[in-house]
């Protein structure tokens, strides 16, 4: 499974932006996909989670991003409203794929989102 991510850039507080997560590869085998980000001198932390139609989010993001799959497109999507300055950090995908009997995480290369205040 081979992830790529775009739609990242800089935007002003209270923008929003659309991330974009192309899956392709042996995609039938995916059960669970994930936005994770990463801060400059923080660890990776999980923004959302998407499985089988089920969503869950991080609570610094709930009510403002939404994670949706276009199964069609084998892509995932982050839909993210009304930005803070703390939302800025490099966003990956990562896809939970069943593998040998075992579940596989697959990472994309990551995104950057810059909001300014």
């Amino acid at each position: 499974v081979q992830l790529v991510e775009s739609g990242g850039g800089l935007v002003q507080a209270g923008d929003s932006l659309r991330l974009s997560c192309a899956a392709s590869g042996s995609t039938f085998k995916i059960n669970t996909m994930a936005w994770y980000r990463q801060a400059p001198g923080k660890q990776r932390e999980l923004v959302a989670t998407i499985a089988g139609g089920t969503t869950n989010y991080a609570a610094s993001v709930k009510g403002r991003f939404t994670i949706s799959v276009d199964v069609a497109k084998n892509t995932m999507y982050l839909q993210m409203n009304s930005l803070k300055p703390e939302d800025t950090a490099a966003y990956y995908c990562s896809a939970g794929a069943l593998a040998s009997g075992e579940i596989v995480t697959y990472w994309g290369q990551g995104t950057q989102v810059t909001v300014s205040s």
